[in-house]
């Protein structure tokens, strides 16, 4: 059921999610890495960016990047990490769910939403990644069509936590 899923079964080489989990502050929590702003930082090399929802917007304007001239409206993402040394921007939407509700249909919607990025994102020609962070929730087998579905449109999704050689960052 969990193809190109994971559980969270190493969480000393990932970065491990609660409900409403700040991208900056978890790194900034492992072992060689700080953050200053948007900055990310292993052993003093800049290794990455980090936004949430409108600093996203403020990072691209600096590249002169109107996202009026490309979308009909913004999105805002929960995290966002631009890894340079892979450079890819790395979309990250945490999900956690105790009932059933709208995120259901908000899974749906990944392949959409990576295309507006890309589209959004094509003068700097950085790689799009979309990924889903989800809690145990979601592995209940109604959701086994979803998930599915998030593989086959190139998107991807976790179990509470992302490695962090999946993102292209150092591991500790």
């Amino acid at each position: 059921m969990i193809k190109g899923g994971t559980g969270g079964a190493n969480t000393k080489t990932g970065l491990l999610f609660e409900e409403r989990a700040d991208l900056s502050a978890l790194l900034a929590k492992q072992p060689g890495y700080s953050v200053s702003g948007t900055k990310v930082y292993y052993h003093g090399e800049l290794v990455a960016h980090v936004f949430k929802k409108h600093a996203f917007y403020r990072y691209i304007e600096r590249f002169g990047i109107d996202w009026r001239n490309h979308l009909s409206k913004q999105l805002l993402p929960d995290n966002c990490i631009y890894v340079i040394v892979n450079n890819t921007l790395f979309i990250i939407e945490v999900k956690f769910q105790h009932c059933a509700g709208s995120v259901d249909e908000k899974l749906q919607t990944c392949d959409y939403k990576k295309k507006r990025y890309q589209k959004l994102l094509d003068a700097l020609n950085y790689e799009i990644e979309y990924v889903y962070v989800l809690n145990d929730w979601f592995k209940q087998p109604c959701y086994k069509d979803t998930l599915e579905y998030i593989i086959s449109v190139g998107c991807k999704y976790y179990f509470n936590y992302i490695p962090l050689q999946k993102l292209g960052l150092p591991v500790p």
